[in-house]
């Protein structure tokens, strides 16, 4: 990647495309902090092939980096790592330091998988390998999903924490249910919103509930919504499930104030309602787009990486072991050469099955990346991993639905094999590569005895 002579702003062309995977017909801003306008030429190339439409601005220095954001508004940042303008993680310190959410992926050229982890914990939106530009799209649009989605929640806050006026200013709104009710829970008056709702075609049939026996059937949750706030004080909104008139289950944000008289009494509860349902369901939809890989099915590198983290933190207040194996397909490529690349994906996906069948409910099997797994044990030792271990490599032997696979296996243990993920990573690694060393060294000496 030649540096360029002087560390100048550079405008790349607009790509003009419809049907944008991210956001169907609006513009994708880009600024690219990169030093070679080839590289950049091709991330363009790769979007524009699945349709996006970017207008995309170039900067080499830190301090055009930051002068650009401060003028312009960006909906995703991609630079390369590593450059001899940055520092290691400058990138992601300046967008904190200038407190802007816009997605950043990195540019990488050979990361290890211990940096790459720490980009992520760090707050990176993923690291793309120059090499595999092509996965550079499935990663954009990844990050506008995931900043779409952090908008919307930053979004439903502020309504739900506006005055008394709003409330009252809902009373006849179509998207909020609004209702009152007494002491004991009996409704006094409720919107056509909040009838709509619940699938009620009356308001008598409806203030026949009662919001105690009939809605909110968690007397915590009672407690909670109807006058514990003090008087006319909001309360922060929290979720709960309602059952329908036809007994389906919905997902509904609620927030509660007390409504006193002229003179000070309390004269009712006033409730005001959110259907969330759908907006639930897009969330876990896009967190296991996010978290899964697309091929296998299994949890991603980034969902193990969070994996780790949870289970350090888990073992430092028990003071139990936990173990990782990472395991690699021995012969992929021969595979691939020989049967075509459909067949060498399916031999991935034969042994992601192998892995979940040799599973307990609390491991988690992963697809690292490429023809490498990994799989987290909790509450595992040393030679309980060592046990997992050849019960998958003996699976493996007995799996025949394809060519014929194999696998080596490294493992790490929490935490004498380290205290940090980039340390459990980096064990396991080398003992995975020790163990394929070792097979090359066994297959050259049978091919040498026999004289090929």
């Amino acid at each position: 990647m030649p540096p360029t002579s002087e560390p100048e702003l550079r405008h790349v062309k607009r790509v003009s495309a419809i049907g944008t995977p991210a956001s169907r017909n609006n513009l994708v801003r880009i600024l690219f902090v990169h030093r070679s306008i080839a590289d950049v030429e091709r991330c363009l190339h790769e979007l524009r092939r699945v349709k996006f439409n970017v207008s995309s601005e170039v900067v080499v220095t830190p301090e055009q980096f930051v002068e650009r954001l401060r003028l312009g508004l960006f909906d995703l940042i991609v630079a390369e790592h590593p450059s001899t303008n940055w520092q290691e993680t400058q990138v992601l310190d300046l967008l904190g330091q200038m407190k802007k959410d816009v997605p950043l992926i990195f540019l990488v050229q050979g990361l290890r998988r211990e940096t790459a982890a720490e980009f992520i914990l760090k707050g990176a939106a993923d690291c793309v390998e120059l090499d595999s530009i092509g996965h550079l799209p499935v990663a954009v649009h990844r990050a506008l999903q995931e900043k779409s989605l952090r908008d919307q929640r930053d979004r439903a806050e502020r309504d739900l924490r506006r005055s008394e006026a709003r409330y009252r200013a809902l009373s006849g709104n179509l998207s909020y249910g609004i209702c009152r009710c007494n002491a004991d829970g009996r409704f006094l008056e409720v919107n056509d919103a909040m009838m709509r709702m619940l699938g009620y075609e009356s308001r008598e049939e409806f203030c026949a509930l009662d919001l105690a026996r009939d809605v909110i059937h968690d007397p915590g949750r009672r407690v909670q919504l109807l006058g514990q706030a003090g008087e006319a004080a909001l309360l922060d909104p929290f979720e709960v499930e309602w059952k329908r008139k036809d007994d389906a289950i919905m997902k509904v944000r609620l927030s509660g104030r007390e409504v006193h008289n002229e003179q000070g009494e309390l004269e009712a509860y006033e409730i005001i309602a959110e259907d969330v349902t759908r907006q639930r369901l897009l969330e876990d939809h896009l967190r296991r787009q996010a978290a899964s890989d697309p091929l296998t099915g299994l949890p991603n590198y980034r969902h193990l990486v969070d994996v780790l983290d949870s289970e350090i933190r888990r073992s430092k207040r028990t003071n139990r072991e936990f173990a990782i194996l990472f395991f690699d397909l021995d012969g992929l490529k021969r595979i691939n050469d020989c049967h075509g690349h459909i067949v060498g994906s399916q031999a991935l996906c034969r042994f992601a099955d192998v892995l979940c069948s040799c599973c307990r409910d609390i491991d988690t099997p992963s697809r690292f990346g490429g023809d490498e797994f990994a799989l987290v044990l909790p509450e595992t030792n040393v030679e309980a991993a060592r046990l997992v271990a050849q019960r998958v490599c003996k699976s493996v032997d007995n799996e025949d639905k394809g060519p014929k696979i194999s696998v080596s296996v490294g493992s790490a243990v929490y935490p004498q094999d380290g205290e940090t993920i980039e340390q459990l990573l980096s064990h396991a690694d080398s003992a995975l590569y020790s163990m394929k060393g070792r097979k090359i060294g066994v297959t050259k000496s049978k091919q040498t005895a026999a004289g090929l």
